[in-house]
């Protein structure tokens, strides 16, 4: 209680940023999950392209964007898992846009929880799209 007298600021600050990103979360996580094609967690990697750009100077601007974004997601999904807000959502979308070593096989690993997979396919289904197709895999869901 006393960090939090003496940093007021700061608990002020982390309480703004985060009613920004549930904000933003409630807006961004149904267009996302609508947006993904049915098929996404069951093609190849090599056909999985956000960036279609061929300017490279263009496509490492925009990889260098979409990773900042992914990693301040993936962050604010981690806070809002204690603070309002959508948080394992807004956390895989950040990891869907981040780059990093093993992302293919954390990604399909939360899309396949039960409690994920329901969410997403209930946004898909309210937004008109069909639901997201997975390979059954043993042991697939949670």
């Amino acid at each position: 209680m006393d960090w939090i007298q003496a940093n007021e600021a700061v608990v002020w600050w982390v309480a703004a940023v985060s009613s920004v990103f549930f904000l933003v979360s409630l807006i961004v996580a149904p267009v996302v999950a609508v947006k993904i094609p049915p098929d996404y967690f069951t093609r190849p990697r090599k056909k999985r392209r956000i960036l279609a750009v061929q300017n490279p100077v263009i496509k490492t601007g925009l990889k260098v964007v979409k990773n900042i974004m992914g990693y301040a997601f993936i962050g604010t999904g981690l806070l809002m898992l204690v603070l309002p807000g959508q948080g394992v959502l807004t956390i895989l979308i950040g990891v869907i846009l981040a780059d990093f070593a093993g992302k293919d096989r954390m990604v399909n690993w939360l899309v396949r929880r039960r409690s994920v997979i329901k969410s997403i396919n209930w946004l898909r289904k309210r937004g008109g799209a069909k639901p997201l197709v997975l390979e059954d895999h043993p042991g697939g869901s949670e």
